[in-house]
């Protein structure tokens, strides 16, 4: 049958085009190479300005339904236990990572196995075992069913990231907010990214902007390692990363190199950023950017400029505020949230 042909890359974007325009053929599997994937179409249609895309013929398997995760555990579980389990989970590459109440534990490996069954492209089901603790934000993760593994290779915004899910923190749900930093990267800037982890937000604005030099500061050894990893991995000239605590790096880096200055500044650390303004302000000038992130409830997002206006008026500094950002909910009522602002 007739198959859109597209680079791994573009995927995303022509999966959601003949998904909205009703041309992907839902009887069947999509399949893939290395280089290409392969979606099933009902009919061809005008592809303007992409030469990288072609039409070709292709065989494909049948598609069979297999239900929703709770459609699937109403047939393993009693009605008591349903009224307790939480069907939502994170993906992150290969690796489910679900919550599991304390009612169920006993059902884990069901819950874990039915969602394998019912998503082939999970690979690894894990649960969560504590919350985000210790100066590494890292999450204790305990298995549950599929390969025996936690490590995996996560893609978005054209790159892929290589971690281990328990030792590295890392979010799926920032996807757009590393796609949004992005957008606002000029030609040559300098960036600085403080706690960068396994390099996500480098790694990203190095693939997708015109960026000049990207610094990325991680105290955790294991992010830092998988950071340098995944340099490799995609192929990034113009980054680089540096094992160390904010707190010491910065002024022993500004006492080697006095004209340390940087054009944009990430502060993605939502629970303590404001602990690192000072840091971040050693090593502003006028006309950086700096995106300072805090975890705050609705209706009280003014908290995190009071914060910054502490740390400029400290050094003397004048500020403007760009915008604040909601980034996503992080517990009922609050919410991760950026507020950009720009030194005068």
């Amino acid at each position: 049958m007739r198959a859109l042909k597209v680079p791994l890359k573009q995927a995303e974007k022509w999966k959601k085009y003949i998904l909205v325009n009703d041309i992907i053929d839902k009887e069947h599997h999509y399949v893939k190479d290395k280089e290409f994937i392969y979606f099933p179409i009902k009919r061809e249609f005008t592809i303007i300005r992409s030469k990288e895309l072609s039409f070709i013929d292709k065989e494909f398997n049948k598609s069979v339904r297999k239900g929703t995760l709770k459609e699937s555990l109403e047939k393993s579980l009693t009605s008591e236990e349903m009224a307790f389990v939480k069907t939502a989970h994170d993906i992150i590459g290969s690796i489910a990572i679900l919550e599991i109440p304390k009612d169920l534990e006993k059902r884990g490996k069901v819950i874990a196995e039915t969602l394998l069954k019912v998503n082939p492209q999970i690979k690894t089901v894990l649960k969560k075992a504590a919350t985000h603790e210790g100066v590494f934000r890292t999450q204790k993760m305990d298995y549950l069913a599929g390969e025996k593994t936690k490590e995996t290779i996560y893609r978005e915004n054209n790159v892929r990231l290589k971690f281990n899910v328990e030792k590295v923190y890392f979010s799926v749900r920032l996807s757009n907010e590393r796609k949004r930093i992005m957008q606002l990267v000029k030609p040559n800037e300098e960036i600085l990214v403080m706690f960068s982890g396994c390099a996500p937000y480098p790694i990203v604005l190095a693939k997708n902007t015109a960026a000049k030099r990207i610094l990325g500061i991680e105290i955790n050894p294991d992010g830092h390692a998988y950071g340098l990893e995944n340099i490799k991995l995609n192929k990034i000239k113009n980054v680089d990363l540096i094992c160390d605590d904010v707190h010491r790096i910065l002024p022993q880096l500004r006492k080697e190199s006095p004209n340390l200055v940087f054009d944009r500044i990430l502060m993605p650390l939502p629970k303590t950023a404001n602990e690192f303004l000072d840091d971040a302000l050693l090593v502003s000038k006028k006309g950086t950017i700096i995106h300072f992130y805090d975890f705050l409830k609705i209706g009280k997002f003014n908290e995190a400029i009071e914060k910054i206006d502490e740390a400029c008026k400290k050094q003397r500094l004048r500020y403007k505020i760009l915008e604040t950002v909601k980034c996503g909910q992080h517990a009922p009522y609050v919410y991760r949230i950026c507020v950009d602002f720009k030194i005068l």
